[in-house]
């Protein structure tokens, strides 16, 4: 891998002067902690930091389409490049006018990630993945192992859809997010597994800072008005993310995202973010890829996160689990028989299209009708009390 002066020498000049189509600003820093309150101003829209991305894995949240998600105060969703590459392709996205257009989200800001921790994640075959890959695991869910082949070049896998065969490497991966124009992209990176061997992740390193680099390098040659993140990485390997905040912090990207392996519980979490924090470049947003359970936001924010993506809020509300009060802490499965004549809405303060027409008493029943207009109501309440929550941290 070359020198970081020898890779500076690749980009333009302009690379790091102040964007049009992308600024950061802090309005409000916190006199008791790292805390701060911020904007990210997009082509499509201002973002309002800190903020809970929920993703949209296949152009939309489960069972809740874009209009609904603008009711419910989403400023940035997250949309997988990975699974859109395989289905409907991001050419087919290309030419029906770009991501925002082809999901009609065309007021509000977007982020697509690089296809990378999908691919990585099921290189762990058949095993339980919530073990292997740590904290931001896949839930416990058994996959097939899809990936034929890692070189310095890339990935080949195979499609879960169909099993054709497809290769990643840092200019695939920027080509299918310049197709999608999001206004936030990220580079391809390496996710190694919580438990690997100081071998493995020393080569997981050296892969993903090559390929961030060799991202960025194909991603100036067509800007297209976005806005690229790097990746940290190191694992739990504390050397190595001090080195890797000063190797990408000699580079022009325009924010920071947090990846890689974030340990196995909530505080091996909390303690890395405690030290990576401090040495990040203050002026640049500051992203928590794939953490966003209440719990470790509030714990995050106080650090100085910006924003935080995942499919927890929806993904339980299909489960049966929603939000109640005014804390999303305190959680109430609707599953339980107890529901079955309670007549009061879920959240007496909640102001969501759910809250203000439907009872505990009806959604009880839907969920025992496994009725899927449950999946959407619930979802929607779950999504909007994140937001709210959001707004009383800000």
């Amino acid at each position: 891998m070359k020198s970081i002066k020898e890779a500076w020498s690749h980009f333009p000049t302009w690379a790091h002067d102040p964007k049009s189509f992308f600024k950061f600003e802090v309005i409000y820093e916190s006199k008791r902690s790292s805390a701060r309150v911020g904007r990210i101003y997009t082509n499509h829209g201002i973002i309002e930091t800190p903020s809970f991305v929920p993703v949209g894995t296949n152009a939309t949240l489960k069972c809740i389409d874009s209009s609904m998600a603008n009711e419910c105060d989403v400023d940035l969703m997250f949309c997988n490049t990975y699974h859109l590459m395989i289905q409907p392709g991001t050419e087919v996205v290309r030419r029906c006018g770009g991501l925002h257009k082809f999901m009609n989200r065309e007021d509000r800001p977007l982020i697509t990630d690089s296809g990378g921790f999908q691919v990585f994640s099921m290189q762990a075959g058949s095993m339980n993945l919530s073990s292997k890959v740590g904290l931001k695991g896949a839930g416990g869910k058994k996959r097939p192992n899809t990936v034929l082949g890692v070189t310095e070049k890339g990935v080949t896998f195979k499609s879960y859809k169909d099993g054709r065969k497809l290769f990643l490497s840092p200019e695939t991966c920027v080509q299918a997010q310049k197709d999608l124009g999001a206004d936030i992209i990220i580079p391809l990176d390496h996710l190694p597994a919580y438990n690997v061997t100081q071998t493995e992740l020393k080569e997981s390193f050296r892969l993903s800072h090559l390929w961030e680099e060799q991202s960025l390098a194909h991603h100036m040659e067509c800007v297209n008005d976005q806005a690229m993140y790097s990746v940290v990485h190191g694992g739990m390997d504390f050397k190595m993310r001090t080195s890797s905040i000063e190797k990408l912090s000699k580079l022009p990207f325009d924010g920071i995202a947090i990846g890689g392996s974030l340990g196995k519980s909530r505080e091996d979490l909390i303690s890395l973010l405690k030290f990576v924090m401090p040495q990040l470049n203050p002026v640049l947003p500051v992203h928590l890829l794939g953490i966003g359970d209440i719990d470790s936001i509030s714990k995050a924010v106080p650090l100085g996160i910006d924003t935080f993506d995942s499919s927890y809020p929806t993904k339980v509300a299909r489960h049966g689990y929603v939000f109640v009060e005014e804390k999303p802490r305190k959680v109430a499965d609707l599953r339980k028989s107890k529901y079955a004549n309670d007549l009061s809405p879920l959240s007496s303060s909640c102001d969501c299209y759910t809250c203000q027409r439907y009872t505990r008493a009806y959604l009880h029943h839907l969920y025992r009708a496994r009725e899927p207009t449950f999946w959407s109501l619930a979802s929607i309440h779950n999504l909007k009390q994140m937001t709210r929550t959001m707004k009383v941290y800000r």
